[in-house]
């Protein structure tokens, strides 16, 4: 029998995480969720989740940058795949992150406001590719 997959979800916008919630726990994932990058990276190192998902712009407009390098330099987190959330494609038209950009070594950037479907199936082939030992 598999393990439930731990999603740690990262993000200050309160209907953001709970709508995110919903939609993972409604798949069988446990969601774990915290609204800052220094209680997130708390909760990443305790409970060794299976995948995050992260957001950039929390109380510090570039919180998600450093919090995504910490978890890159995290001996039992640095090869935990990260999905980055944010609405700097929509405040930014002209910002993009490009896949081999050294300095946000996210898995994957998914612009806000989130497709549901689209989530889902990164969610999915994202862990379907991560490394299996994450145990706490």
């Amino acid at each position: 029998m598999s393990e439930t997959k731990r999603i740690l979800l990262i993000d200050d916008d309160t209907d953001f995480r709970a709508s995110v919630r919903a939609l993972l726990e409604r798949e069988g994932y446990q969601v774990l969720e915290e609204p800052a990058g220094d209680s997130g990276l708390l909760t990443a190192r305790a409970a060794r989740p299976h995948l995050i998902l992260l957001d950039i712009m929390m109380r510090e407009r570039t919180e998600g940058f450093f919090v995504l390098q910490e978890i890159r330099r995290t001996p039992g987190l640095a090869d935990v795949p990260v999905i980055v959330s944010s609405s700097l494609y929509s405040e930014h038209p002209f910002f993009r992150v490009r896949e081999d950009a050294g300095w946000m070594p996210a898995d994957l950037f998914l612009p806000k406001p989130l497709r549901p479907q689209q989530l889902l199936e990164e969610v999915a082939r994202l862990l379907a590719r991560a490394p299996q030992e994450t145990a706490p």
